[in-house]
């Protein structure tokens, strides 16, 4: 099985910063990518960044140029710094790995992290 805690939501004003950090522990062979998810009250749940862990990266088109995922492999941790924050990124942001566990690759999730930020 794997954990992932997430850390470094909070209430932000419009404009401001955010990094939210995902650490992966528990029993796999490897992690493969790693990625954000948000999910606001009544809409389904968006990804936002993901990293492989060669580094590749993907952005949601709402967040290129104010979001950056990095990756830490000797950690199994992921970050996501959120600069320019607006009212529509208010969310739960949550963490997803996928990892290499013995004779398959699952997909796992963390608890998530409240990010709200005010106009």
């Amino acid at each position: 099985q794997v954990q992932l805690v997430e850390s470094g939501g909070g209430l932000v004003q419009a404009g401001g910063s955010l990094r939210l950090s995902c650490a992966a522990s528990g029993t796999f062979l490897s992690i493969n990518d790693m990625g954000w998810y948000r999910q606001a009250p009544g809409k389904m749940r968006d990804l936002v960044a993901v990293i492989s862990r060669s580094g590749s990266t993907n952005y949601a088109d709402s967040v290129k140029g104010r979001f950056t995922i990095s990756r830490d492999n000797a950690l199994n941790t992921i970050y996501l710094q959120m600069n320019s924050l607006k009212p529509e990124d208010t969310a739960v942001y949550i963490c997803n790995a996928a990892a290499r566990v013995p004779f398959s690759t699952n997909n796992f999730w963390g608890q998530g992290t409240q990010v709200t930020v005010s106009s």
